[in-house]
């Protein structure tokens, strides 16, 4: 039936002239043409095809064939393949190269990973044949087609494990490969116009034929920048001395490479800032252009993974890559996916290891993301949910530390004193300042900010209660057990007849504004959980149940009821702390006692 209403069609539009046939023949040739191959009858489909008094109708409605034969050519059925090929390949031939695109990009939408994957190691050979037939306007075509290519790409799983990208079970590795070898042509394109851009020609050739290159550079550089973002900001690429070969990695590498071949300096597109970058010719907008997340990912395959890096001149010294590098941190860092944080967490390491311990200025600090960094540092550090990332978060921290003057380090230390919001960040600053001060006090370091009058503005930031008596001494625990250490350790390592820390005339000040509240606090919050303990151990004695007589939270969310039991146990434990902060506090109000009456 179907076969019959085919022959029909095309035996009707034979005698009537391409501009004639109506939507009806369309339609008809559609379906009963989809009918055929789909039952089987690719043998006399392409008989019809291939006759010569049928080229005309061929060349019009031919490419409606497409649906069906793609889905034989990705079956790969034996009983009708080799004629749905040549029906295939001939329509490649004969069809309008327009019309072609179209069909072809609509036979790559596909879902399942596989069918992604087969759709394209099929269909790009096409499509590339297809546009190579548009000439020198091929531009917004081939822009359509990578487009496209790209975002079924992104529908694939990414390897998380060397074994994964080895095996390629997701086969984003092949379509990457492919999806190199599908735009190869269309840059060497590029580069000879780029080459040919000096010859002699008239007036109007040239704008014509300079148009044409801004137009297929474009393209080339929206290609590569999508990329950049996805699938390869994504992907965490192997060692190449780990693994022998890596077609993720290769794809990265020949993306920087695209880019240099059409005249985008890496260096410029690392280190030049958006707001710098000189207007670009052509349609799209800069932040299009260069969007801020493709640039931190090729900053991130420079700098972590080495890429491109032999077209890096040696005079970047390493405070300059790393002041260019921060916009690409700050990015990458104030994401929440991990696969972002990790990036960031990785260049900003990089960027830190090749400055010296002990170099980086203070005026870095007036730049802002030399702030930002650490802030979106905190937040990695306390609320990543991945442990790992959480510890390198706290390593290039301290790394970055490190890379800080004595000024630098001060500045730091009395910002993220103001600014971290969280008592274990602030706890471990207030640790680093008692290092400082330790390496200060030994003989022959002495420096002008971790000891004498510059100190106290710091120390007065350490000793303070940020709600009185009535601070929440559990939430701020870890910053108030690190005040009171450095507090003992002064008073120790400063005898009061040197005074080099100032602590001992800083010290009135200290008992009033930090000691006595504390006291007053700890006695305060003992009372109250006694109290509560009492109640806890009376209803538990009657077996009585009941909610937590205690709220317990997590930044936001409130952790689940404890039994009877539960909440007992975190009552003792929390008189504990107190004993233990009081201990320290008796300590202290002890040592400075013994040594004022001297």
């Amino acid at each position: 039936m179907a076969l019959d209403q085919f022959s029909d069609v095309v035996q009707r539009c034979q005698a009537l002239p391409p501009d004639s046939y109506t939507t009806e023949d369309h339609d008809i040739f559609l379906t009963a043409g989809r009918s055929c191959i789909e039952e089987g009858n690719g043998a006399q489909v392409l008989s019809i095809v291939l006759d010569d008094t049928n080229q005309d109708m061929v060349r019009c409605m031919g490419w409606n064939l497409l649906p069906p034969l793609v889905q034989v050519l990705l079956k790969k059925e034996d009983k009708n393949l080799s004629h749905c090929v040549a029906i295939f390949n001939h329509l490649l031939e004969t069809c309008s190269p327009k019309e072609l695109l179209i069909g072809l990009l609509e036979q790559l939408e596909q879902e399942e990973p596989v069918l992604i994957a087969e759709s394209l190691h099929l269909l790009l050979k096409p499509l590339q044949k297809v546009l190579l037939h548009l000439g020198s306007r091929k531009a917004s075509s081939l822009g359509m087609a990578l487009s496209s290519a790209l975002e079924q790409v992104s529908k694939l799983p990414v390897p998380r494990t060397k074994e994964q990208e080895e095996d390629d079970i997701f086969l984003l590795g092949r379509c990457c490969s492919d999806l190199t070898a599908f735009v190869k042509p269309f840059v060497q394109e590029a580069k000879r116009e780029l080459c040919m851009g000096d010859c002699k020609l008239s007036e109007s050739l040239k704008t014509s034929a300079k148009l044409d290159q801004e137009e297929l550079r474009t393209e080339l550089l929206k290609f590569c920048m999508s990329a950049l973002s996805r699938p390869l900001l994504e992907v965490q690429l192997d060692d190449p001395d780990t693994a022998a070969s890596s077609p993720l990695r290769d794809f990265a590498q020949e993306i920087l490479n695209i880019l240099n071949t059409i005249g985008e300096s890496t260096p410029s597109l690392v280190y030049q800032p958006l707001s710098k970058r000189k207007k670009a010719a052509g349609f799209l907008e800069e932040e299009v252009r260069y969007p801020e997340e493709s640039l931190a990912s090729l900053a991130h395959l420079v700098f972590v993974h080495h890429l491109a890096a032999d077209t890096f001149p040696c005079v970047f010294n390493p405070v300059f890559c790393l002041r260019c590098n921060m916009d690409h941190v700050s990015l990458l860092l104030s994401r929440s996916e991990e696969f972002r944080i990790e990036k960031g967490l990785e260049l900003y390491e990089k960027s830190l290891m090749r400055v010296e311990h002990n170099s980086l200025p203070s005026e870095l600090l007036e730049i802002k993301t030399f702030l930002t960094v650490p802030q979106n540092l905190t937040k990695v550090m306390t609320i990543c949910p991945r442990h790992d990332l959480r510890c390198k978060g706290l390593k290039v921290f301290q790394l970055s530390i490190d890379k800080f003057n004595l000024e630098a380090k001060y500045n730091f230390f009395r910002f993220m004193l103001k600014m971290s919001n969280h008592s274990g960040v602030e706890g471990y600053i207030i640790k680093s300042i008692r290092s400082q001060i330790d390496v200060a006090l030994r003989p022959g370091n002495s420096n002008i900010w971790f000891e004498g009058f510059r100190l106290l503005p710091l120390l007065r930031l350490v000793f303070t209660l940020p709600d009185g008596p009535e601070t929440d001494l559990l939430q701020y625990l870890d910053r108030l057990m690190e005040a009171l250490n450095l507090l003992r350790y002064l008073v120790i390592r400063d005898k009061m007849a040197e005074n080099k820390t100032g602590i001992w005339t800083e010290l009135c000040k200290i008992e009033d504004v930090f000691m006595k509240p504390l006291r007053v606090g700890i006695n305060m919050s003992r009372a109250h959980y006694e109290r509560e303990l009492s109640t806890a151990t009376e209803k538990s004695k009657k077996n009585v149940k009941e909610t937590s007589v205690i709220s317990v939270s997590v930044g936001d969310e409130k952790l689940p009821n404890m039994t009877s039991e539960s909440q007992i146990q975190a009552l003792h434990s929390a008189l504990h702390t107190f004993d233990m902060m009081e201990s320290v506090l008796v300590r202290i109000e002890e040592l400075t006692e013994v040594k004022s009456t001297f």
